[in-house]
């Protein structure tokens, strides 16, 4: 089994230590429910074919309709994708969102298409994948190389493949198309809050607040501003192509603005920046990390390295077992994914809602709705850890768990039917 699910499954039976949990319930957590493989066929600009592997998982559905973004990526593959559906149940779980999780993806480069080309390839995933998806049954979303536009084409397409207008299919839409307010932000906000309810219990509301944020995309760039304009220091950055460090603090704005003009945000100097490799920029001196890049960044090569107290996962799974055992040994606190980056599914559902109601929310309502339930779950999730004793990942997944284990022995288990 690839690595990457047996990280997350072992997970679960840690979790399943904490709290009272039938056997029939891990049978089936421990395996997805539906998951199908195509080969998109797409005709490129120079009139050739290509053919792309792509995948959709609906890992469990017991809880409502499935969720989950889609990415494009050329290391994408079918065990990635399967454990980002398993994580998705158990944050949509945390969350106490009506939703099972998926996932899916396109292996593919999307940087080396033409727009007329991602658009063909993201209408054909939507055709392959039609009989899968549906508002009522399995809703997608951007992910990794997807965003807005990407998800109006593939809305679009399948209101064409069912012949009326079906904009609850698909959430991360552009405004225009039935997309919703606090969307573009809601990953980092959702992490923001946490961070805000939870300051005083991490130690993080005095002075000394400096931040290390691994990976400036959209999560990484808006904690950044978030956290900057709360008066967070911003230490060091990075992303695909570099890292730079500056103990004085960094201007996310400035960055960003230098990240665009010169494609990384090494390209942003002076003010005391300087260049840094991936390890020393984990090794910064800091009060809290925070991944925003892609899965297993933080291992057991580099975990030893990291001096926060806090580490906040705004990526999937950026820390892996073996890393986390490294962490909670020297006192670091994670808070994990599956309740950390929620905000961007949680903001998800409320698009999901507002599509089916035909009633939009205004930003202020948005943010109110997702302050609330970050809040909520966050001190559920951190009263649990410090009552029993346990890391906060394992915490999570137990409070996941309970909900997900009352939902499936709701139809019944071994115990029920042989009395």
């Amino acid at each position: 089994m690839d690595d990457l699910l047996s990280g997350a499954l072992s997970r679960l039976d840690e979790a399943a230590k904490h709290v009272e949990v039938d056997s029939e319930v891990l049978e089936k957590l421990k395996y997805a429910k539906e998951t199908l493989s195509v080969r998109l066929s797409v005709r490129m600009d120079d009139g050739s074919r290509r053919s792309f592997p792509a995948w959709r998982c609906r890992y469990d559905d017991t809880r409502g309709p499935t969720k989950g973004g889609i990415r494009f990526h050329p290391s994408s593959n079918v065990e990635e994708v399967t454990t980002l559906a398993f994580w998705m149940t158990f944050k949509c779980a945390v969350m106490n969102l009506p939703y099972g999780g998926g996932k899916g993806a396109v292996k593919v480069d999307p940087h080396s298409l033409s727009k007329s080309e991602l658009e063909r390839l993201s209408r054909a995933y939507v055709q392959a994948f039609a009989g899968m998806i549906g508002p009522d049954r399995d809703i997608p979303a951007p992910d990794v190389y997807t965003n807005s536009m990407i998800m109006g084409w593939m809305a679009d397409e399948y209101s064409s493949i069912v012949r009326q207008p079906s904009p609850a299919v698909i959430t991360g839409k552009p405004l225009p198309l039935g997309g919703s307010l606090g969307r573009d932000d809601a990953t980092a906000r959702g992490g923001y809050y946490l961070i805000k309810h939870l300051e005083e219990d991490l130690r993080l509301s005095g002075s000394a607040r400096r931040v290390v944020i691994q990976g400036y995309g959209n999560a990484g760039f808006h904690i950044a501003r978030l956290l900057h304009a709360d008066g967070y220091r911003i230490v060091g950055l990075s992303d695909s192509r570099g890292a730079i460090v500056c103990a004085d603090g960094l201007d996310p704005q400035a960055v960003q603005t230098a990240k665009e003009q010169g494609g990384s945000v090494t390209a942003y100097t002076g003010n005391g920046a300087r260049a840094v490799t991936g390890d020393e920029l984990l090794g910064t001196a800091c009060e809290m990390l925070v991944p925003a890049a892609l899965e297993d960044q933080i291992h057991k090569g580099n975990a030893g390295l990291i001096k926060a107290r806090v580490v906040l996962e705004l990526a999937n799974g950026p820390v892996t077992p073996d890393a986390d055992c490294i962490l909670n040994e020297a006192g670091v606190i994670v808070l994990p994914d599956i309740l950390a980056n929620a905000g961007g599914v949680t903001v998800s559902y409320f698009e999901w809602v507002q599509n089916r109601q035909g009633y939009y929310w205004g930003l202020d309502e948005i943010h109110q709705r997702l302050r609330v339930i970050m809040e909520t779950e966050g001190r559920r999730v951190w009263d649990m850890g410090s009552a029993r004793n346990i890391p906060m990942r394992t915490a999570a997944y137990a409070h996941a768990l309970e909900r997900l284990s009352k939902a499936i022995a709701a139809h019944g288990t071994q115990p029920f039917f042989v009395g």
